[in-house]
């Protein structure tokens, strides 16, 4: 495509696992110049973490996911020669990621008072589990241990079900989009003031912001929110919004007046109630509704829906979903070659820059695979 928005930018990834190599992700899709500084010999942990024991080449599938489109260059940050030609690519850089254990980048010297005193213009973004400070700030930031500590699995599931984690790793997604908004904003800054920036996230800063709505409404009530005893779609919203089975499936009714949807689906029952019943009454509702719509299937109860202009859609898993040609003229797609000519078929930037999309059939780096062109490119070294 024409020329992205961050060519000529060179970032400096010193990450692992999933919430920096995101972010350094969209910065490459951006056409920034990604290079990830490696441990020899083992690299990102992230290369060898299997999920249900998918392998490409000697990487896993979620390395090649988030790291498409990088360079892999190794230094050992405990070797003085490394730590040298690592200073001399900050003094070249742009950006430098790492999410890192608070006090990990100070013992090898590359904290950001130590980087900005090289590279006064470099914006130093970092990203921890809880923070520097505080009681939990030693804590591991694992993505399931965040959604425990923060409330966020007392938002799914239903009232008396157990705590329900999201089935992905919401607070490294979150947080790594997070970064990338704090990096672009001191990147519009730098270009008015030449000047370089901190920027910090934690991952459990980044889910605190994600449940906004129910942490205002928590601080202005003094009432923690209560699930849906059925159908829980959202603690705060009443009936009917939640997710329905029917014959075939499932369906899920957003936001709706009850007098419409009783007669969208010919439930008498359901019209005893009234709008003003909507949350008061929201189990009984739910219960009502529930019993209406699971005789009979969830195309006929979605066409019947979508007649009265009420916000319905079916319950789709992966495969209905990516058949789909809602799902198919979106070109979400992208395949990736892989070492060896393994093929891995992935997700592309969602982001369109001037109407294009950006794909890159560009495969996530072998270990120190860009040393020899980095060393030459940059600094010159032969």
């Amino acid at each position: 495509m024409s020329k992205l928005p961050l060519e000529g930018l060179i970032v400096l990834e010193f990450s692992q696992y999933l919430s920096g190599p995101s972010a350094g992700l969209r910065l490459a899709d951006f056409g920034a110049r990604v290079i990830k500084i490696e441990r020899p010999g083992t690299g990102d942990a992230g290369r060898k973490l299997a999920i249900k024991n998918l392998w490409s080449d000697d990487s896993s599938l979620l390395f090649h996911t988030i790291n498409r489109n990088k360079e892999s260059f190794t230094a050992n940050l405990k070797s003085t020669e490394d730590i040298i030609i690592v200073k001399k690519l900050i003094e070249k850089a742009d950006v430098l990621i790492h999410n890192f254990r608070p006090g990990i980048m100070e013992k090898v010297g590359l904290d950001f008072n130590k980087v900005h005193a090289i590279n006064p213009r470099m914006v130093y973004a970092e990203i921890s589990g809880f923070g520097k400070e505080g009681p939990w700030k030693d804590r591991p930031g694992q993505d399931l241990l965040l959604q425990s500590m923060t409330g966020l699995t007392y938002t799914s599931g239903n009232e008396n079900d157990a705590p329900v984690p999201f089935g992905l790793a919401i607070a490294d997604s979150l947080c790594g989009a997070q970064l990338v908004q704090g990096i672009l904003g001191a990147l519009i800054r730098r270009q008015k003031t030449s000047k370089g920036a901190l920027i910090e996230l934690s991952l459990m800063e980044s889910l605190l912001d994600f449940q906004f709505e129910l942490l205002t409404t928590y601080h202005s009530s003094g009432q923690l929110p209560k699930r849906s005893g059925i159908s829980n779609g959202h603690p705060l919203l009443s009936a009917p919004y939640g997710i329905y089975k029917t014959l075939d499936g499932y369906i899920a009714i957003a936001m709706g007046k009850i007098q419409q949807l009783a007669k969208a689906l010919n439930c008498e029952a359901l019209g005893a109630f009234t709008q003003e019943d909507t949350f008061g009454l929201r189990d009984e509702i739910k219960g009502v509704l529930s019993a209406h719509v699971e005789h009979n299937t969830s195309v006929h109860w979605i066409s019947k829906l979508h007649e009265e202009g009420l916000w319905a859609m079916e319950v789709l898993d992966w495969k209905r979903l990516t058949e789909h040609e809602a799902y198919r003229c979106l070109e979400m797609e992208q395949t990736l070659n892989t070492l060896h000519g393994k093929k891995i078929v992935t997700t592309r930037c969602p982001i369109r820059v001037n109407g294009e999309k950006i794909f890159s059939s560009t495969p996530a780096p072998q270990l120190g695979e860009h040393n020899k062109k980095v060393l030459e490119e940059i600094l010159n070294i032969s």
